[in-house]
């Protein structure tokens, strides 16, 4: 029986460290102020990235890399 569970659990715990591996360092908050219709505004309090989604909820990945420099 121990050597039938010792693999699921550790099946179990590599699935869960890994899942959402690219949102997992993201913290995002709402700022309802800056909304754009049925787009909400979203803003990363770990990276400073910001991003609007229409989908409930926030962002699905991270957006750190995503824009060009600034001008």
């Amino acid at each position: 029986m121990v050597l039938f569970l010792l693999p699921v659990a550790f099946a179990l715990v590599v699935y869960f460290a890994w899942r959402n591996k690219g949102v997992r360092g993201c913290r995002w908050r709402a700022d309802r102020s800056r909304d754009k219709g049925s787009l909400r505004m979203y803003r990363c309090m770990a990276c400073g990235a910001e991003a609007f989604t229409a989908s409930k909820g926030p962002p699905d990945s991270c957006k750190k890399g995503l824009g060009g420099p600034s001008l």
